[in-house]
């Protein structure tokens, strides 16, 4: 098993959104960045584990959600009325790819980035590094089982 992190603006996709989904179940399209496409493509696999995180107003941490299905391609991508389309990808060699999140859970108390940053145990987490904007990246073991620690501290009311 591996750990990712999912970026996305609350505007756009919220995981109140993705809670409202059937089954709570949504794909995750229109990643149109080439590194996070790979990590769509090529390594996350069904029964990974992911953070859902709000970027933009209040960025942070506001849940768990589990790969459940694909990878597949993106039909967004050859759907011009979507927020990013990209019409000249080959239908018989896509370049943008998706794959299904499921929620987990919501935390009773999101993790604000400013708080992620004061933890020292989340030194060298991908998310935390300068200029990091990935949109879908990779979380160690450790990083990943830390910022769940740091949730249950918080939820019970510790800090």
């Amino acid at each position: 098993m591996r750990y990712w992190l999912f970026k996305s603006e609350p505007g756009c996709f919220s995981i109140r959104d993705l809670a409202a989904s059937p089954g709570r179940t949504a794909p995750w399209d229109g990643v149109r960045n080439y590194q996070a496409r790979n990590f769509m493509r090529d390594e996350i696999k069904k029964g990974d584990l992911a953070f859902f995180y709000h970027s933009v107003t209040d960025p942070g941490i506001v849940g768990l959600m589990e790969i459940t299905g694909g990878p597949r391609p993106d039909p967004t991508q050859w759907d011009p009325a979507s927020e990013h389309p990209d019409l000249a990808s080959p239908e018989d060699n896509p370049r943008w790819y998706l794959v299904d999140v499921t929620l987990k859970e919501i935390f009773p108390v999101p993790l604000p980035l400013r708080l992620l940053r004061s933890q020292p145990e989340l030194d060298g987490m991908e998310l935390l590094k300068k200029g990091s904007r990935l949109s879908v990246q990779p979380v160690s073991k450790a990083h990943f089982e830390a910022v769940v620690a740091l949730e249950r501290r918080m939820a019970k009311g510790g800090k």
